[in-house]
């Protein structure tokens, strides 16, 4: 199956594939324990400046990606005020795949977010307050009793997220550039593809890909959400 794949699409071509692959499931992995606080913070919490944490969390969906590319650049480069502190300790994003993960993670944050935060506040409270009249923690409250009835919005917003990441251009490209077999992902081996001459063949397939794994990754999603509901509601 893989010689099949690598012999239509070729190695630089199957190369971004796998780097896209790999570099949305990074950043939705690495973001998904920040993304379900952060959804219950915004669905359950009041606290100063809940707006505005609301607002930074959904901007990466109207700010330019390109402006979200440069902001991780000057925050998170080498020579940037993050980037310095973080090389010293061997951490470097910039011009890496792990600079590609990060932007990816940022731009798909929004996605992940929303979804999760609209399953907690689907989740009576009353349940919860029920939990916690019993004696129990809030973090087991949390863990044996909103996590198991969220979990269809949990999957929902992973991988809507993952598909986000791997379709993410702007941002990564500017933070990471494009450099194959290290950041070359594939919208930005499609770009470098339509930049070359007799090249558009070899996008076409790119794109083909791409909508392949953008349909499977939402067709999923929903049929992982049902599966997650009808267990939930038959427990």
């Amino acid at each position: 199956m893989t010689d099949a794949v690598t012999s239509w699409l070729g190695p630089t071509e199957w190369q971004a594939v796998r780097l896209s692959l790999w570099v949305g499931l990074v950043a939705t992995l690495v973001s998904l324990p920040l993304g379900i606080l952060t959804a219950y913070a915004l669905a359950r919490w009041s606290f100063p400046g809940k707006q505005i944490l609301n607002g930074i969390v959904h901007l990466p969906l109207i700010l330019p990606p390109v402006v979200t590319g440069y902001l991780l650049l000057v925050t998170f480069g080498r020579r940037g005020s993050v980037g310095q502190w973080l090389e010293t300790v061997g951490i470097i994003f910039s011009f890496r795949w792990t600079g590609a993960a990060l932007a990816a993670a940022i731009m798909a944050f929004p996605l992940m977010v929303r979804a999760i935060r609209l399953a907690i506040e689907a989740v009576d409270p009353r349940l919860e307050a029920a939990a916690g009249t019993l004696g129990a923690s809030p973090a087991w409250v949390f863990a044996t009793v909103t996590l198991p009835l969220i979990l269809p919005g949990v999957l929902a917003g992973s991988i809507l997220a993952f598909a986000k990441a791997i379709g993410e251009f702007g941002a990564t490209i500017t933070f990471v550039s494009n450099i194959p077999g290290q950041t070359q992902t594939v919208p930005s081996a499609i770009y470098a593809l339509l930049q070359a001459p007799g090249g558009e063949a070899a996008a076409g397939r790119l794109v083909l890909v791409s909508i392949t794994i953008a349909m499977t990754a939402l067709l999923l999603s929903e049929v992982l959400a049902r599966r997650v509901a009808r267990r939930v509601a038959g427990a």
